[in-house]
């Protein structure tokens, strides 16, 4: 993917902003790729009544577990970063196109999973070391799904950049994330239906800033521990 000029300042105004302008303008594409990304966001729950507890339950439940394991595992990761791709792309004031939800099975597919699973486990990690590093480590690394998509980089190099360009913006991300909250609240109480559009907002907002802070930084290096 070419890099853009692109119009706006790495800030969680604006960068909401033009998530606004751009849900508006691709609402039925976007809400499109959130209904299709959404049945992947919960792997298939099994569930049983404590009192028709057998020995086959188990077995239906191992495989429930094995089911879950592959779609969040190895299915989940290649669709979810599909849709950052055309939340991305309508950033880039782009018309949306539904192919690259799949383009990860195409290409990239090893690099996707790979880097799922970086990010999980490195966040995870931080979380269970008192919690603040893990908000930390998500902030830095959340640039990764954009890079390997936008600029087909191995997990290793996606990590490195992501933690290069988010130097001096972790906060910037950590506000857009809380920021995230009361937008989806607002959405929830607007009749459940309007936490569509939130959420189309919230994600067109993180790749908004994504490109802003790629456009202002993209020749800096730059390696800090700091938020």
């Amino acid at each position: 993917m070419e890099t853009l000029q692109y119009f706006h300042n790495p800030t969680i105004s604006e960068s909401l902003g033009n998530g606004w302008f751009t849900m508006k303008k691709y609402f039925f594409w976007l809400l499109l790729v959130l209904i299709i990304c959404s049945l992947f966001d919960s792997p298939a729950r099994f569930t049983y009544k404590a009192d028709h507890f057998t020995p086959a339950l188990f077995g239906y439940a191992a495989i429930a577990v094995i089911a879950a394991f592959l779609v969040f595992f190895l299915l989940r990761p290649v669709i979810a970063y599909g849709g950052k791709l055309i939340y991305l792309e309508s950033a880039r004031d782009k018309t949306p196109e539904m192919r690259y939800l799949f383009i990860g099975f195409q290409k990239n597919y090893l690099n996707i999973v790979l880097a799922h699973l970086l990010n999980v486990f490195i966040v995870a990690f931080g979380l269970f070391l008192l919690i603040i590093p893990g908000i930390v480590f998500a902030c830095r690394l959340a640039f990764i799904p954009y890079l390997v998509m936008d600029k087909d980089c191995d997990p290793v190099t996606a990590l490195e950049e992501s933690w290069r360009m988010t130097k001096g913006y972790g906060w910037t991300i950590f506000g857009l994330a809380l920021m995230a909250i009361p937008i989806f609240l607002l959405g929830l109480i607007c009749l459940v239906v309007g936490i569509f559009p939130a959420l189309i907002w919230i994600n067109v907002s993180f790749a908004s800033l994504y490109q802003a802070v790629l456009t202002e930084r993209n020749a800096q290096p730059a390696y800090d521990d700091t938020i």
